[in-house]
């Protein structure tokens, strides 16, 4: 009953959003970034962050560091979201909440400096990584639901969180999904939902890489996590501005390039992340050979599918400059 209550909560707060952003125009205009065409509201992934508070307050105030984290740079992405803010705060922002999930780890993780710096650093990159991939209508949701639910999974055989926690998750995940997962979306996630969203599942994930002790299960994140690195390679090699916004990502050149659905673009890497996630828990083979085997493919297939297709992307940018003068 508390999760049906939890439900309806969320679908009212998610309306209330709405209406607050169509008063206050908060919304989505499409820019060279954008795989949309049309004025959207932004922001509706507040509900991740709206999710967690009220997870917080009705299962006993778990978790403050991490919640105080996850408000800060829920805050500051809202922020953002309405009205741009410094780069240099934003990632303060990050490192600072960052700081407060470490200190939520307390004793899983190693106190020395070093590895808190390298903690740091790879946990910001991450979030920002999961940011730069909400381009296209279900992307983020989906996504989300296929990261989070081998970890509901695992959950109830290792007991490594609270359960409530990732269950209230999954609910303002397909709440959200309710809204965006559609041929016309009726709300986009925004930093605040991409990022809030990122900083709870990472979370969530360190806790199981911790406790177990096992980092093979970062597979979990493989999809988005080879689209994000290789799509930073591959600028680098063409020395694109690595600050300037783009439609290189590999999701989307299928949307954009490739005239592929939207909604079958974001259900091809939730499937994708599924298989893969499925075979680091039911596949009897070394967890570590299955990580740098799935990581080969991945990268593999990256590179043939840009092969075939990139001069798509090339062709668009020469009749894009050619209208731009």
């Amino acid at each position: 009953m508390i999760y049906v209550i939890v439900t309806i909560l969320l679908i009212f707060l998610e309306l209330g959003y709405f209406r607050l952003a169509d008063k206050y125009n908060i919304i989505d205009k499409p820019n060279l970034r954008s795989s949309h065409s049309s004025i959207t509201l932004r922001g509706g992934g507040v509900i991740f962050l709206l999710g967690a508070w009220l997870f917080w307050v009705l299962f006993g105030f778990q978790y403050s560091w991490f919640m105080a984290g996850l408000t800060i740079i829920g805050a500051v992405s809202f922020v953002d979201d309405i009205r741009s803010i410094a780069g240099k705060w934003r990632l303060l922002a990050q490192f600072t909440s960052v700081l407060l999930m470490l200190r939520q780890f307390g004793e899983l993780i190693s106190p020395e400096w070093w590895v808190v710096i390298i903690a740091l650093i790879v946990c910001v990159g991450i979030i920002n990584a999961y940011n730069f991939m909400d381009g296209i209508n279900g992307i983020t949701g989906g996504y989300s639901l296929a990261v989070l639910l081998p970890m509901i999974y695992l959950n109830l055989r290792l007991d490594f969180i609270s359960m409530p926690f990732l269950i209230i998750t999954g609910l303002s995940l397909l709440v959200f999904c309710f809204f965006n997962f559609r041929k016309r979306a009726k709300c986009f996630a925004g930093d605040v939902g991409s990022i809030s969203i990122a900083y709870i599942l990472l979370f969530s994930l360190g806790t199981l890489i911790l406790v177990t002790d096992d980092i093979s299960y970062i597979v979990f994140l493989a999809v988005y996590g080879v689209d994000v690195v290789m799509t930073i390679l591959h600028r680098m090699m063409l020395h694109d501005n690595l600050g300037r916004a783009h439609r290189k990502h590999a999701y989307q050149l299928m949307v954009n390039e490739l005239k592929l659905p939207h909604l079958a673009v974001a259900a091809g890497y939730m499937g994708l992340q599924l298989i893969i996630s499925a075979g680091r828990i039911f596949l009897p083979v070394n967890p570590n050979l299955y990580l740098g085997c799935v990581l080969l493919v991945l990268i593999v297939g990256y590179v043939v599918f840009m092969k075939k297709n990139y001069h798509l992307h090339a062709e668009y940018l020469k009749t894009k400059n050619y209208e731009d003068r």
